[in-house]
């Protein structure tokens, strides 16, 4: 998903309850907080030499003790609000992350929205070899 159409989306909730939706179906707990927002660029060179660059939005989701804390669309969207001065466009894919075994990042893949509630779907984020014509191992990196 595009970090506009997220905007739009979050912002068209209102005061609609949020939640996120794993990709093993299970749900991060409702008393998250979003700990950040933000812009990631990444510049690298994939295994057949070729200068690349990833960029995209994330926000940071974390969860605390306090079982009585929610957070509305409205709320989430104000704090994408405070990012316009240092995302490059509106156009990149937007992540999350989430705390699991270790920090996972996530691609937010939709959002829909019925009963009051605007549900988040998360996507696993993969590997994979960006140079697999120069590698040599069957699509393998080096």
């Amino acid at each position: 998903m595009r970090l506009s159409d997220f905007r739009n989306a979050l912002s068209a909730a209102g005061d609609a309850r949020v939640e996120f939706l794993l990709p093993d179906g299970s749900k991060v707990p409702a008393h998250y907080h979003v700990t950040e927002v933000g812009y990631v660029s990444k510049d690298f060179f994939d295994c057949g030499g070729t200068r690349r660059r990833d960029e995209y939005a994330v926000l940071q989701l974390w969860v605390a003790n306090d079982l009585n804390h929610v957070l509305i669309a409205s709320k989430i969207a104000s704090i994408f609000q405070h990012t316009v001065r240092v995302m490059p466009n509106g156009d990149l894919p937007v992540m999350a992350e989430y705390q699991r075994e270790s920090i996972t990042r996530y691609a937010i893949t939709s959002v829909t929205r019925a009963f009051g509630t605007l549900s988040i779907a998360l996507s696993p984020v993969f590997t994979d070899c960006l140079a697999p014509d120069r590698c040599g191992v069957d699509g393998a990196c080096c």
